[in-house]
This record gives structure tokens, C-alpha cells and sequence, in this order.
């Protein structure tokens, strides 16, 4: 008997794919009416700026979300991870690229931690993760002492600095978020294990029996993840040229919210990587265009809040469509 396999989607239908990107251009055509500082370079340098932590983050959200799981502890394992490489370069001295390979090699070892639970024992991502969370989180607390590094050294927070555009800053790290999108998204269209990533979300069972290694995509895709979350906690750093033990306790929900308003099925399978880039600058469109006209930042949340349950309504009604 004969299996198979469903090919893996790589293109949404029309509407979804281009969603994102109309709502995010009729945000921006909305704060352009309601604040004339809003249409400014300058303005959407600052967007730029404060969505390039989230938006790496939730790229290793997408590919996790890709494979139909989900991963809750992001957050905290990239605030773990901007921990231990400020500690060892400042408390330990190590060289800065020892100490940010150390950091990253620590939310890697996070990742490996999830993909082996889920893959070798079976366990639900949901609670996986959310154990792991809470693990993070406290090993963030233990080995920081609850207190903030500081005197972080100058080539740490490199990726903070900005380049000149005419009358426009940019931040190298707001440039590489978007060269690591390009790489990313060339990765899951052009090669065969990106496809395979796509294979295993769509059906597990069907891609096992064409001689996949469904396990090993999937422990490969949340240690993958991991890399990003290290590459996020560079990214805040440089941001804020502190190690903040208290930091990541809500990038897990921005960057699961990014990568739903940029059309990835929750569901799996399904799904185009700049469409999470799209989502996180929708995010920032809306929190700074309201910050911009002075509404409070509890609304922000609201209206946040109130996008994501249209994104996820709109995924299921169009998975009925097309049964």
C-alpha cells in the first residue's frame, strides 16, 4: 500500500499572504493621518529598532510553529542567554566573542533540552515549554542574583550603533534582523531540509514513511530556534548595554503574536517567513502610532490582543475553506 506524502505549502493563498502586508500598510496610513511625527525616517528607524529583539526572537518561533508546536520559555531562555554572556565577559573577563558564543551556546543547550523532550518522550510542546520557562527564569534569577549587569564592554553592544542614511540612523542590528529573515526564508524555499520542515507540519505520519527523519528535523528545528533566541539576546545587549535578568518575561507572547499576524498556521505546515517580519512591525506600527497620539498603554495591549484573535479566526476559517 502506498503512501503520499502532501507537499509542503510554501505560499499561502492569495489573501493571506498579502493580509500582513495590507494591514500593515493601512496602520501606517491610519498613525499618518492622526500624527505627523509618525511618517518621519527618523520614526520608523525607532520601529525598526524596537522590533529587531522580538522579530529574531520570533523567528525561531516560526520555525517551531511551522512543525505544529509552539514554544513558550523563548523569552526567558534569550534573557538567560544575555545573562551569561554579559557575566562572562564582565565578571569573567572572556574575550567578547567566547563570552557571546557562550551565551548563545546556552539557549542552543535550552533548545536541544525542548527538542529531546518532545521528540525522545513525547511530550506536548505547550508543556515543554512551559516548564522550561519557568527553568530559564529561575536560573536567570539564581546566577544574576536578581541584579543587572552592567559595564558590559563596548564590542557587545556594537549591533546597537547606527549607520547614516542621508538623515536616517539605522541600527546594524535592525539590519541584520533583516539579512537573517532574507537567509532564513532562501533556507526553507531552496533547500531540501527547510522543505522537510514544512513536510513534517503538514503531517508527521506521511513524511515519517517517506524515510524522513521526522525526529531529527524536529530536534533540529528547536535547536535552531535556540540560536535565534541567543542571537536576540546580543540583539538586547545591545539594546540596552545591560544584562537584565527581569527582561523576556513578554517577548514569548510578542513574538508568538508577530508570527500569527504574519499568517503562519498555528496549525502547522504552513506558512512564509517574511510574513513574520511583517507581523512584528505591525506590533511595532500599532505600539508606537498609539504611543505617538498619547493612548495609554493598556489599550496597546488590548488592540494587540484583539489582532490576534483575528489572525487565528482568519487561519481557521480559511482551513475549513479549503477542506
Amino acid at each position: 500500500m502506498g503512501y503520499a506524502m502532501k507537499s509542503p505549502n510554501f505560499d499561502l493563498p492569495p489573501l493571506a499572504t498579502l493580509g500582513p502586508f495590507i494591514a500593515l500598510l493601512l496602520a501606517c496610513a491610519f498613525f499618518a493621518t492622526q500624527s505627523e511625527r509618525f511618517l518621519s525616517t527618523q520614526n520608523f528607524s525607532l520601529i525598526l529598532q524596537q522590533v529587531m529583539v522580538v522579530g529574531v526572537i520570533a523567528i525561531g518561533q516560526t520555525l517551531v510553529i511551522l512543525t505544529a508546536g509552539i514554544d513558550l520559555s523563548c523569552g526567558m531562555v534569550m534573557a538567560l542567554g544575555s545573562i551569561v554572556m554579559t557575566k562572562f565577559a564582565v565578571e569573567l573577563q572572556l574575550p567578547t566573542p567566547v563570552a557571546i558564543a557562550c551565551g548563545i551556546g546556552a539557549t542552543a543547550l535550552f533548545g536541544l533540552l525542548n527538542g529531546l523532550l518532545v521528540t525522545r518522550i513525547k511530550l506536548p510542546p505547550f508543556i515543554v515549554t512551559l516548564g522550561t520557562l519557568n527553568i530559564a527564569f529561575a536560573m536567570t534569577q539564581l546566577y544574576s542574583h536578581a541584579q543587572t549587569v552592567t559595564n558590559v564592554p563596548d564590542s557587545m553592544t556594537y549591533l546597537g550603533n547606527t549607520l547614516k542614511f542621508g538623515d536616517t540612523s539605522i541600527a546594524y542590528g535592525g539590519i541584520l534582523m533583516i539579512l537573517l529573515y532574507i537567509g532564513v526564508w532562501l533556507w526553507l524555499r531552496e533547500t531540501a531540509k527547510g522543505r522537510h520542515v514544512y513536510a513534517v507540519g503538514n503531517s508527521p505520519e506521511a513524511t515519517r514513511l517517506t524515510g524522513i527523519p521526522t525526529e531529527k528535523v524536529l530536534l533540529g528545528v528547536y535547536v535552531l530556534a535556540g540560536v535565534f533566541y541567543g542571537i536576540a539576546s546580543l540583539l538586547t545587549v545591545a539594546r540596552t548595554g545591560v544584562g537584565d535578568p527581569n527582561g523576556g518575561q513578554t517577548e514569548n507572547l510578542d513574538a508568538i503574536t508577530a508570527v500569527v499576524l504574519g499568517g503562519t498556521s498555528l496549525f502547522g505546515g504552513r506558512g512564509v517567513i517574511l510574513g513574520t517580519l511583517v507581523g512584528a512591525l505591525i506590533v511595532g506600527v500599532f505600539r508606537n502610532g498609539l504611543t505617538l497620539i498619547g493612548v495609554s498603554s493598556v489599550y496597546q495591549i488590548l488592540v494587540t490582543g484583539i489582532l490576534v484573535i483575528l489572525a487565528v479566526a482568519t487561519d481557521q476559517m480559511s482551513r475549513k475553506g479549503a477542506r
